[in-house]
């Protein structure tokens, strides 16, 4: 049998079939596909991570806990498509998984996929796990006793003093996070009263250094067209059984992965402060708002490739004439 290989002069990569199999640098690269919530993220990265004959590692903070589905839009078997997805269901909801951990687990699990394969997907709507694992994480001190009191706190008087408190204090981070994530606003408040400093500037410390290349791309949206998808996705979880999931989880309602969108307005519902109707309102609301917030922390990334949403074949082909075309 005859194998024919295609070697590109410009950049000394070679082909087979288009495929990449090596490149005069030996470069092992990470293909990070973000996006905002309900971008399309999960069909573009499978099949990116198929076109490679790779596996994806999921950023998503909710999507590891093996309790939490519906809410959180996890990709269904059908839609993993026989791709290997780490940080899919890989953890109990009673076992957090902090941005730290998270980092230090998927990049022994990275280093092990980059024996054998040149490239790895990396996906997820958690722009913090996503920089931990690319960029490290700052050693910024917890304060454990504060932080119960400020969840005490949250529980009885809500988000609203603490926000003020951020926009005061630290107005960088407070345009960054999501304002329905209490989890954040309280860690950021207790790092900012523990140590006089704004939380922002306590997470600009020095990058790691990796020995891969990240080659990153964001979907972009017309805003219009992102509010409908997130609008039918929330109509779609409904249908699906988001209420009983949530009942469900009624012993785990104080853990941080639970005072989240989609999951702290149905337990409103189930207390009977809120009617059905408006639940769905606040959903799609809160997530929308949500969504702006991705998209803000999202064009920080000056060296990442915006893609415009299409269909999934039109976005695969871009990256592919993106990736052989670089240096």
């Amino acid at each position: 049998m005859c194998v024919e290989f295609t070697l590109d002069t410009s950049n000394g990569n070679l082909y087979l079939n288009d495929f990449l199999i090596s490149s005069k640098k030996n470069i092992k690269r990470l293909i990070v596909i973000q996006g905002p919530t309900a971008s399309g993220k999960t069909a573009l990265s499978v099949a990116v991570a198929k076109h490679f004959e790779t596996e994806i590692i999921s950023a998503d903070s909710r999507q590891f806990y093996k309790e939490m589905s519906i809410g959180t839009a996890k990709p269904t078997l059908d839609e993993q498509q026989g791709i290997k997805h780490h940080f899919i269901d890989s953890h109990s909801v009673a076992d957090e998984v902090s941005a730290a951990r998270f980092a230090k687990e998927a990049e022994l699990i990275l280093n092990n996929l980059f024996r054998t394969r040149e490239v790895v997907v990396l996906t997820g709507g958690s722009g913090m796990f996503v920089d931990a694992l690319c960029h490290g994480i700052d050693d910024i001190p917890t304060d454990f006793q504060l932080r119960d009191e400020l969840i005490s706190f949250v529980e009885s008087n809500g988000t609203t003093q603490l926000l003020n408190e951020l926009a005061e204090k630290d107005p960088v981070y407070f345009n960054q996070v999501d304002h329905s994530n209490p989890s954040r606003i309280i860690r950021a408040i207790q790092v900012i009263r523990s140590t006089g400093k704004p939380f922002s500037e306590q997470r600009t410390g020095q990058k790691k250094i990796n020995n891969f290349e990240i080659v990153r791309f964001i979907i972009e949206h017309p805003r219009e067209q992102l509010y409908q998808r997130i609008n039918h996705r929330v109509d779609q979880m409904i249908e699906t059984g988001l209420i009983d999931e949530v009942r469900s989880l009624e012993a785990f309602r104080n853990l941080n992965a639970l005072r989240t969108v989609g999951y702290k307005e149905v337990f409103d519902y189930l207390e009977g402060k809120v009617d059905l109707n408006s639940t769905v309102d606040l959903i799609k609301q809160h997530s929308r708002n949500y969504a702006k917030r991705q998209i803000t922390w999202l064009k920080r990334y000056s060296e990442a490739k915006f893609i415009q949403y299409r269909s999934t074949k039109e976005m695969l082909t871009e990256i592919i004439h993106d990736l052989r075309n670089l240096p």
